[in-house]
């Protein structure tokens, strides 16, 4: 825990926040923006600041909180889907250092959430297996 992480202060109790789940390893609440509602963050209980230093354990209960979460959200706010994301950085426009995986309903031209401004171009096979050995040499770094 730490002492400027309001997310902490949530686990806390010090910040006020509308929980939803607590369990042993995580915490649910609404979030403080409903662009449509039914927003929910679901994070673990101890300060990671993103999912890079997840630990096996900690991962697991937060996927099982997150599926858990999902399934009420989508059964109680109106939706034609549902988005999950977690963003890592200022470029990803991360606001809170602590990981956190949004639960978003949708709605048909909600227009929330874009990913891209325009689609971009498919990449052909030989650039993707150049990617794919970029990201195999990083897993090799970090697990070897």
């Amino acid at each position: 825990m730490t002492d400027h992480c309001i997310f902490c202060q949530i686990v806390e109790r010090s910040a006020q926040a509308s929980i939803v789940l607590d369990d042993e390893k995580t915490l649910a609440f609404i979030d403080l923006r409903q662009a449509n509602p039914g927003h929910v963050l679901v994070i673990p209980k101890v300060h990671i600041n993103d999912v890079r230093d997840l630990d096996p354990e900690t991962g697991a209960a937060l996927m099982q909180s997150v599926s858990r979460v999902t399934r009420a959200v989508g059964l109680a706010f109106p939706n034609n889907g549902l988005s999950l994301w977690h963003s890592i950085g200022e470029a990803a426009f991360q606001e809170v250092p602590h990981l956190h995986i949004h639960i978003h309903p949708r709605l048909d031209h909600d227009n929330i959430l874009r990913v891209y401004e325009t689609l971009p171009k498919n990449v052909d096979f030989a650039t993707r297996e150049q990617y794919a050995e970029m990201v195999r040499a990083g897993l090799t770094q970090r697990d070897g």
